[in-house]
């Protein structure tokens, strides 16, 4: 029985979204809704259209294929709302359809699955609205998701932390559009090609380029500034790239290290979504001092941004002197069956849908702890 008495918890599935990792998070979201036992779980679709607009129903079939039976949903921000209430589409007011809330919620929510990857999802921006809702939902929560995703805040946390990251420099998109030169010169005179350029906030290596040049600069911050506001320019130096699933909230733990091999430049979008031709490696060919390293970092990193439930951290070995540097960590990674942060903990000893039942107690967990505290002076 449930912690209200009903037989089956009843988990609201988040996805899609706004980001450009739409189609990722689609894919995810499929794979978790398979695996999610039926006996224990009374699951509800909640998809996100790329324009933002909320729906319940076939959302699989409305979002990949056009299907029209959907209807527009959304969650109030309201502890005594708790359910998904259906939006009812009125006479339309101008171009813009009059959407008015139906008395009736669609379903009451027991916890949220968010599997939102990128911006509008992954950054805090749904886990205030769940937190404003009182609803247990899976992974970090606000702080964790926005530190997490901004990656100049992230290596700031770490080297408050005295955990290592790669040298690094904070681009303003504004000042490279205005002082293109000038962002140039300061940039060469205190990293060395090769670099790497990316948004600040964006995931699934979405607008990273590696830079071999001043004119493969140019073009890189060019790129990464069309997608953020704030750009990081980071140390290209000769590495392998390590991966570890970290899964819990006050004890977290770490799964055995894997890696990641990509036949392109680096792992790019291409190489993680669109090629199949990253070599992925698990557990990765480390001493057992170096395993032992990599995921004590793993959990220190997680650890310092307050995340919770689960993350994936990504760490760089520097193979010419051997030292370990600390890259992101993904709050809401990838969550089909192949994705490596399930793959990571099916090496460890844990199925994947197993992984799912701990994730959505340790969501009730993390809850129930904080509704525990005090929230008035009385």
């Amino acid at each position: 029985m449930t912690k209200n008495g009903k037989d089956k918890l009843r988990v609201g599935i988040i996805f899609g979204g706004r980001s450009g990792e739409h189609e990722v998070s689609l894919n995810s979201a499929q794979s978790v809704m398979r695996a999610l036992n039926l006996d224990k779980y009374d699951v509800i679709p909640i998809g996100i259209d790329k324009n933002g607009r909320w729906l319940t129903g076939d959302v699989i079939g409305m979002l990949t294929e056009g299907k029209a039976s959907s209807h527009p949903a959304t969650l109030l921000p309201d502890p005594k709302a708790t359910g998904l209430m259906q939006l009812d589409e009125g006479e339309s007011v101008g171009i813009t359809p009059a959407l008015s809330v139906v008395e009736a919620a669609v379903s009451q929510l027991d916890v949220i699955f968010p599997v939102l990857h990128g911006p509008y999802g992954e950054d805090g921006t749904v886990q205030g609205l769940l937190e404003l809702a009182n609803l247990p939902y899976v992974g970090a929560g606000v702080v964790g998701s926005a530190v997490g995703m901004d990656k100049a805040i992230f290596k700031q946390v770490m080297t408050a932390s005295g955990l290592p990251v790669l040298p690094w420099l904070l681009v303003q998109s504004h000042d490279w559009r205005q002082r293109p030169y000038k962002i140039i010169e300061q940039i060469e005179a205190i990293l060395t090609y090769p670099l790497f350029t990316k948004p600040a906030n964006l995931g699934s290596s979405v607008g990273i380029s590696k830079c071999a040049s001043r004119e493969e600069l140019q073009a890189g911050l060019d790129e990464a500034a069309s997608y953020d506001r704030r750009i990081v320019v980071e140390q290209g130096v000769n590495v392998r790239e390590l991966e570890v699933s970290v899964l819990g909230n006050a004890e977290p733990i770490a799964s055995v290290v894997g890696e990641v091999r990509p036949r392109r430049e680096f792992y790019d979008y291409v190489a993680k979504y669109v090629s199949d031709d990253s070599e992925l490696i698990i557990p990765a060919d480390l001493t057992e001092a170096q395993s032992d390293e990599v995921r004590r970092l793993a959990v220190q990193a997680y650890k310092a941004i307050d995340c919770a439930g689960l993350g994936r951290v990504d760490l760089l070995l520097d193979v010419d002197n051997g030292r370990f540097y600390l890259n992101e960590i993904n709050t809401i990674p990838g969550f089909t069956q192949i994705s490596m942060y399930p793959k990571l903990w099916e090496a460890t000893g844990l199925p994947y849908s197993q992984l799912l039942d701990k994730l959505i107690a340790l969501a009730i967990e993390r809850h129930e702890e904080k509704e525990s505290l005090k929230k008035s002076l009385e």
